[in-house]
């Protein structure tokens, strides 16, 4: 477990919303400087995204998109619980992507 502090229960909302797909992104927007929700709101986003594509792959994109669910309720779970869990592929890309969502709708 990377992270140990306590985050108000509104923190542990957010970033567990944040892994609803769109949702993602307005919590980006809404809680820009609050560390904790950005870290769950970047993962959330990249997966919606990844989630998007994969569903025109017929089949084997399905099945990827079953996988994606499954990681989005693990974040959600550790979200609740106020852990930073970095998805096991893609941590990295994630933290990137989300800075360049922020960088160009200028959030």
């Amino acid at each position: 477990m990377a992270d140990v502090k306590k985050h108000s229960t509104e923190d542990r909302v957010w970033a567990a919303a944040s892994y609803l797909w769109v949702i993602s992104l307005v919590a980006l927007a809404a809680r820009k400087d609050n560390d904790f929700v950005r870290f769950h709101a970047n993962q959330g986003a990249l997966l919606f995204v990844v989630s998007l594509v994969l569903m025109f792959i017929p089949g084997i994109g399905w099945l990827l998109n079953v996988i994606l669910g499954v990681l989005a309720i693990i974040g959600i779970i550790k979200a609740i619980q106020g852990v930073r869990w970095p998805l096991p592929v893609g941590a990295d890309l994630a933290k990137r992507f989300g800075d360049w969502i922020m960088a160009t709708l200028k959030l």
